[in-house]
């Protein structure tokens, strides 16, 4: 491990519950921990909780994969040893055996760790984060068959949900416990987990300026209706919320079945723009 790959997972540790996190992950080894046992032992939410996910993963401490409908966390131990190598290797003038137990967290330089491939992260944005970005998070953890992580944010957080948003995800079966509306600026910056794939769902920009989130994310705009501006009786907004749902849900699913594996960077830009390319419209 170099000093900037270090320096990256020191970074990723620079974080309280991230510590606790890796320390819990110890104590399991190789067998790992679901993360929803991970999300009640630690009493975070687990939205929040797989953003440290991430973190971590991409500082090489920890590993995922995917059991049935159940997601695995593990302590990645090479990962974890290298990091410290890095900080003992000199330690007795470069004989680290010398310096007693230190010697035993070292890793193997014959060991070979089997590789893991890591989910596309995907954020979404709205003004408010408490509607469209949101549904969209919760629909693509549900759809997204274990290779995406879900995040949403927004320029302008407020204090809960859209009610009729909550109300329309918890009909479809969705867990809305975890989910709260969040400044985008928590996924910019140093610590932050790089996104591969950034989508605004808001139907004006309003000017607004969005902060980077790296250069490797793709970005897409897929408008969207504002649920904050539909009016009527309670039954007609649950509708049309209901018909925003699918909406978002024919979007994510085309998104899903994309061929990833065989698209370069510019065409995979362009299927993106194509499904954000219709107007939506509501009866």
């Amino acid at each position: 491990m170099d000093e900037s790959v270090a320096a990256s997972a020191f970074a990723a540790l620079s974080q309280p519950t991230r510590v606790r996190l890796l320390r819990l992950l110890a104590t399991a080894g190789a067998s790992g921990m679901r993360a929803g046992e991970l999300a009640t032992r630690l009493s975070v939410p687990s939205s929040t909780l797989s953003f440290h996910f991430s973190a971590l993963e991409g500082a090489g401490l920890i590993r995922s994969t995917r059991l049935g409908r159940l997601m695995i966390y593990a302590v990645n131990l090479h990962g974890l040893r290298s990091l410290l190598a890095i900080v003992t290797e000199t330690c007795c003038a470069g004989r680290p055996e010398l310096c007693g137990d230190i010697a035993r967290l070292l890793p193997d330089d014959d060991r070979e760790e089997p590789t893991m491939r890591a989910a596309f992260n995907v954020l979404f944005l709205c003004t408010h984060n408490s509607a469209r970005s949101i549904m969209a998070e919760a629909i693509l953890e549900r759809v997204g068959g274990g290779r995406f992580n879900a995040y949403s944010a927004g320029s302008e957080p407020v204090a809960s949900i859209h009610p009729d948003v909550a109300a329309t995800l918890r009909r479809a079966g969705h867990d809305v416990s975890g989910f709260y509306s969040k400044s985008w600026d928590g996924f910019a910056g140093a610590g932050a987990p790089r996104m591969d794939f950034v989508i605004a769902l808001c139907d004006t920009t309003r000017g607004q300026v969005c902060p980077e989130f790296g250069d490797k994310a793709l970005t897409a705009s897929w408008p969207l209706p504002d649920p904050a501006k539909f009016s009527g009786p309670a039954s007609e907004r649950g509708v049309l919320v209901n018909q925003l749902y699918s909406m978002i849900r024919r979007r994510l699913e085309i998104f899903c079945s994309l061929p990833f594996d065989r698209l370069d960077r510019m065409a995979l830009k362009r299927r993106l723009d194509e499904i954000g390319s219709s107007s939506p419209s509501l009866a």
